[in-house]
């Protein structure tokens, strides 16, 4: 399995959204880290996007979560790491907190995937959404260039169906660590109210939406963006000196 690694420290895990490679991730974050020091990111492409190819024994979202359980042994070791998710990462990311919560430094899910089912989740409108010549710019330098890489037979076959696409274990887990949890006002996708009702799982959390920003986020919010996961650093790093 493909992944991109910088800098040195304490790992944090990034794992995209379902389809998304590590480039999104990657240019998102890396900012926050200009002038820190202390901390190995670790940017995953899943099987079947990016550079990692599909795996055909992966047939439902158990086995996307074990495999890249997998790579993180194989790539953190034995060392405690932190762990930051988008979208259907994050459904990742709560599983493998949920196999060990005592390994997890801390947790970041942006606009997380909460609800597998579509159906059932607290959607909002997007009617006051303004799409502006970022929204594109981003649609066109990482969604389109991903769905392009993506093996997205394989994904599709696990996406098509509830039952392939939760874990089949609930991932909910009680996390102490520094926790933040950033949605999206007007994201269609898979919405803000979804995750508040994950809140008590996680009593060191802080929790934001972002008006403006849909499942892109962060498009127009990056200061704030930015500014949030900085503060998350922050509360892990004195977390750990305490």
């Amino acid at each position: 399995m493909y992944y991109e690694s910088f800098g040195a420290g304490r790992p944090i895990v990034f794992l995209p959204g379902w389809g998304g490679d590590a480039g999104e991730g990657r240019d998102i974050h890396e900012p926050v880290f200009e002038g820190r020091t202390g901390w190995r990111r670790i940017y995953v492409d899943p099987p079947g996007t990016g550079k990692s190819p599909a795996v055909p024994g992966i047939t439902d979202q158990d086995g996307m979560l074990a495999a890249i359980a997998v790579l993180i042994d194989e790539v953190v070791g034995t060392e405690r790491f932190a762990l930051a998710g988008t979208s259907a990462g994050g459904l990742h990311s709560r599983g493998i907190v949920q196999r060990d919560p005592s390994r997890i430094l801390g947790l970041l899910l942006r606009v997380p995937g909460i609800i597998v089912d579509r159906a059932k989740r607290d959607l909002p409108t997007d009617e006051h959404l303004t799409k502006t010549s970022e929204w594109h710019d981003k649609q066109r330098r990482y969604y389109d260039v991903t769905e392009e890489q993506a093996d997205l037979e394989f994904l599709g076959r696990i996406q098509a169906d509830v039952r392939t696409y939760a874990l089949s274990e609930d991932p909910a887990a009680r996390f102490d660590g520094p926790t933040l949890i950033v949605t999206a006002r007007q994201d269609t996708m898979t919405g803000y109210a979804d995750a508040w009702s994950v809140l008590d799982d996680y009593p060191r959390a802080t929790y934001a939406v972002l008006d403006q920003e849909d499942h892109f986020l962060p498009v127009r919010r990056h200061a704030v963006y930015r500014a949030l996961v900085a503060d998350w650093l922050d509360r892990m790093e004195e977390h750990l000196d305490a």
